[in-house]
């Protein structure tokens, strides 16, 4: 007889905290590895290493699989109160959670009262389609799915092209297709480190595979499409990749070694997010939906966690970082106030020679999240029994 579910999927929360606890990772990495400041990137062929690659692109999922689970639980969402309602609450959370980057992630990025650059990062750009995906839920679904495909599928189309200057025109650009920085005065720039565009159809993608998970949907029906999509997308990409094909404007080379060429293979672009960048990461995410469906332990249980509270924890989490790299330069009796970053201290180099081994970065990155659950447990809880109180479901 086929299972119907009747309850809340705890995959998609358990997915979610996965990939919140990794995100924790690169974000411990930015702050605490050696000169990772000062150039000592990941993508870097000429610095890095396959540890220190992977260790960025296990975190390339984060982006997408947040951006296409809050379509996710859009859809459910106005599955149990109405369209109408649904598209007051994305528009309206979505302008709430760009007020959030502006004000408040960047001040806890940065630790700069001054504001000297605003970037507008992962938080800008969900709530930036969340409020796009609130005007267009209004359209029939068969053309929203469409425009969805259309716009994941397509948008590398479009990689040729540049609108110099700053005038209305190329900051709109900017804003959707074209990682860039405006100048505001003489000593402020405004950063559009995700372009939206391509994030536009990922989190119409994820409304639509909502549909999946609505009351009455049998499991095996979901398990069925979770497999079809996700082996279809991590094909689709081996094989455009493999032939340097289409979707992704860094194309692969063989290197002087075989890690530095398996390294070159998987250096996609993410800013903004291409084809091949998108389903090497949603992909294998909708394989993991498929495989932990009916699994219940401890660990699973710990990820909950950190999925039911996403917001939440992304905040707490960036200021917990931030501080804890001043707290490492206090302990070891440096100028903590290279911290506090901007223009001027980035570019004269007081950050270089700044860093810890990458064994360092991740005991921090585990202590960090051992840290953070039982708050997060607690705002979990707090939640579950204050759902009366309308303000909780923005945080």
């Amino acid at each position: 007889m086929t299972q119907v579910s009747s309850k809340r999927i705890e995959s998609i929360d358990i997915l979610r905290g996965l990939v919140m606890i990794i995100m924790v990772l690169d974000h411990v990495r930015d702050y605490f590895h050696i000169n990772a400041f000062a150039g000592n990137y990941p993508e870097n062929l000429e610095s890095t290493h396959l540890v220190l690659y992977f260790t960025r692109f296990i975190t390339h999922y984060c982006a997408p699989v947040f951006v296409f689970l809050a379509g996710t639980s859009a859809y459910l969402y106005g599955q149990k109160n109405g369209t109408k309602a649904l598209s007051k609450f994305l528009i309206t959370r979505g302008i709430w959670l760009i007020i959030v980057e502006i004000i408040i992630n960047n001040f806890l990025w940065w630790f700069d009262i001054s504001y000297g650059m605003i970037n507008l990062q992962v938080i800008w750009a969900i709530g930036f389609c969340m409020i796009i995906l609130g005007l267009l839920i209004h359209l029939p679904k068969k053309i929203l799915l469409t425009l969805g495909f259309l716009i994941v599928l397509g948008h590398n189309m479009l990689d040729s092209i540049h609108i110099p200057g700053e005038s209305l025109l190329s900051i709109i650009w900017k804003i959707l297709h074209e990682l860039s920085c405006v100048s505001i005065g003489e000593a402020r720039l405004l950063c559009f480190s995700y372009p939206v565009l391509p994030w536009i159809g990922v989190i119409i993608l994820g409304y639509s595979f909502g549909y999946f998970y609505k009351k009455g949907t049998s499991i095996d029906t979901r398990k069925k499409w979770l497999l079809i999509l996700g082996i279809s997308s991590i094909t689709l990409f081996f094989i455009l990749r493999t032939f340097n094909l289409y979707g992704d404007s860094m194309l692969w080379s063989e290197q002087e070694s075989f890690s530095k060429t398996i390294i070159s293979y998987f250096i996609l672009s993410k800013y903004p997010p291409s084809l091949l960048f998108l389903l090497v990461t949603l992909g294998p995410s909708l394989l993991f939906l498929y495989i932990i469906e009916n699994i219940k332990n401890s660990v699973t249980n710990f990820l909950i966690v950190f999925g039911r509270v996403p917001f939440f924890f992304y905040v707490i989490h960036v200021f917990v970082v931030h501080v804890g790299a001043v707290v490492g330069l206090l302990i070891t009796g440096k100028d903590w106030r290279i911290m506090i970053l901007n223009n001027e201290t980035m570019s004269s180099g007081a950050l270089s020679g700044y860093g810890y081994s990458l064994g360092i970065v991740y005991l921090v990155w585990i202590t960090i999240i051992i840290v953070l659950y039982p708050i997060c447990k607690w705002f979990m809880k707090y939640k579950a029994t204050h759902k009366g109180i309308w303000w909780l479901s923005y945080i």
